[in-house]
């Protein structure tokens, strides 16, 4: 889609924006007197009206227009079973060159006394 951004819709930017602004605005407004801290409160019905306008009466009907499924096609798919089984070929051949030397590893007698 080409109005979203990071896969969300312009709506919901739209109201992390508002609110943001709404707690910037709010921090600001409780650092002065007493009468303009009363100020948040307009600012934070505006934006719960703001956010209800953007939930409740969207652009675009939620059910998405009939489209034709694509059909996904694996065109590498033999080659990547070649590859698999090439892979597992060299693993099962390494793992029984490696196991002689495993077996075959010399366990050499500890001295009863050392002095």
């Amino acid at each position: 889609m080409a109005s979203t951004v990071m896969e969300v819709g312009t709506g919901v930017c739209a109201i992390v924006i508002v609110w943001i602004l709404v707690l910037l605005f709010g921090m600001m407004l409780l650092r002065t007197s007493r009468s303009a801290k009363l100020g948040i409160i307009p600012i934070f019905l505006l934006a719960l009206t703001i956010t209800l306008v953007l939930v409740f009466f969207p652009r675009r009907p939620e059910i998405a227009a009939p489209f034709k499924e694509t059909e996904i096609v694996d065109t590498l798919f033999i080659g990547r079973y070649v590859l698999l089984a090439l892979v597992s070929a060299v693993f099962l051949l390494m793992f029984f060159m490696l196991l002689p030397f495993h077996l075959l590893e010399p366990v050499y007698a500890k001295a009863l006394r050392t002095q």
